[in-house]
């Protein structure tokens, strides 16, 4: 299973194009969104290209490739407009014996960990901050955000396949990355 994560589009339809494109480049078999998709929210700027009609229909044309979970930006309202389930404050996938907990990071978070057994990993966006780390007896994986990254970052997303995380920018380049043991 190849997954590629990818977290706070906040409303750009210029970097959700770049994601749609690093997405069916990187012939993952599912695209997993960890929330803050159409809204830009009232503490951040305008993003790119800010047209959250369009991202609508970017975004519904691609229901089947999509998991998701809700973001502190997304309400009930943009799930009437959206075609596949955006409510979720958490989903969980078991691969390799472990549970990878997804959630947006409001909720759940390294200050608030949700309840995990050893090893599992914890995956979030919400602080725009690309990062893996340690917490605990857990692994903490954030992809960062597409549209509008902090503390200089690029734009990055993540990809998961055969055990290994790995945090890219949208040129290619590998900033980070964790093998499960």
């Amino acid at each position: 299973m190849k997954l590629m994560f990818a977290s706070d589009i906040h409303g750009s339809l210029y970097y959700a194009r770049d994601m749609k494109d690093k997405y069916i480049e990187e012939k993952a078999d599912k695209l997993v969104l960890l929330g803050d998709l159409l809204y830009h929210g009232p503490r951040n700027d305008l993003p790119k290209e800010y047209n959250y009609r369009e991202l609508i229909n970017l975004l519904n044309g691609m229901k089947e490739e999509l998991i998701c979970v809700r973001g502190n930006c997304d309400s009930e309202i943009d799930q009437l407009v959206l075609d596949f389930p955006i409510m979720a404050d958490y989903l969980t996938i078991f691969e390799n014996d472990r549970m990878l907990f997804l959630t947006h990071g409001h909720l759940y978070n390294k200050k608030n960990m949700p309840k995990l057994k050893s090893g599992d990993i914890l995956i979030h966006g919400h602080t725009h901050i690309q990062k893996i780390e340690q917490i605990g007896e857990n692994i903490c994986i954030n992809p960062g955000s597409i549209s509008m990254p902090k503390e200089n970052n690029p734009c990055t997303y993540a990809i998961y396949e055969n055990g290994k995380f790995e945090i890219k920018d949208f040129e290619g380049k590998v900033l980070n990355e964790y093998q499960m043991m």
